[in-house]
């Protein structure tokens, strides 16, 4: 019994110290190769083990430009690997420590990023996943960060896909609204289908779902009875929409 326990321990030995060799395969290697051997891991789609040789890169380079650009692009590594949260976290501190780092617009646009869920693309609307079935929250969040990065950073080369992604955001919170006032206007609740199509109108102007929420708030004012507030919509309509059946005489409301 004495020998098998000390197999069993020496087993465990032997085991710890193949661990201990394969947490310091990065020892001996020098700040660029642990650099690039995490951009190779990024191009192979090796997420998880870019952002673990970034984060020793980052400890190792600390309190230099290369330790600010491997903590960066671990959150893009983190990001890449579905892990949102930690992304986050990483990026927020790197802001609060690094304010005037020349990074910060990188670091805005991935913080964007990742509250719009990259992987949409701005014309994912049109291949069949919706920004408005998801978290609207996080969806007005990414707005703000990546207004925050156009207006600080005009200039910066992350700003044109920033504009891109802000009017599409925008476009798919309307038509989000628009979604909700058709379903109360076709439950019948129409004082809270002109609500909602009102919202849109008024929150998200210049829209392409603007046409669209003018025809739910005229149907709902004239189901309501209200037809002052009926004809304010259509000339309103009339104004940006004229060929519009509803004001060009060919439908009534």
């Amino acid at each position: 019994m004495a020998n098998f326990w000390r197999v069993c321990f020496a087993c465990v030995i032997v085991l710890l110290q193949g661990c201990g060799n394969l947490d310091d395969i990065t020892k001996d290697w020098s700040t660029d190769k642990l650099y690039q051997e995490a951009k190779d891991e990024m191009n192979n789609g090796g997420y998880e083990k870019a952002a673990g040789y970034y984060e020793k890169l980052e400890t190792r380079a600390i309190g230099t430009p290369l330790g600010q650009q491997a903590q960066v692009e671990k959150a893009y590594a983190q990001y890449k690997a579905g892990s949102q949260a930690e992304a986050m976290v990483t990026l927020d501190r790197f802001m609060r420590l690094h304010p005037a780092s020349p990074l910060i617009d990188y670091a805005l646009y991935l913080r964007g990023l990742v509250n719009f869920n990259g992987d949409l693309g701005f014309l994912s609307g049109f291949t069949g996943q919706q920004l408005d079935d998801r978290d609207q929250k996080a969806s007005k969040e990414a707005y703000a960060t990546f207004k925050q990065l156009t207006t600080r950073f005009p200039e910066s080369k992350y700003t044109p896909d920033a504009l891109a992604r802000m009017a599409y955001i925008l476009n798919t919170l309307a038509a989000y609204e628009l979604h909700v006032a058709r379903y109360y206007a076709s439950r019948g609740a129409h004082l809270a289908a002109a609500n909602r199509a009102q919202a849109a109108i008024a929150e998200y102007p210049n829209t392409v779902v603007m046409e669209d929420a003018l025809t739910v708030l005229i149907q709902a004012y004239d189901a309501l009875g209200s037809t002052d507030l009926r004809d304010d919509a259509k000339r309103v309509m009339a104004k940006n929409f004229p060929k519009n059946k509803l004001v060009s005489g060919a439908q009534k409301p």
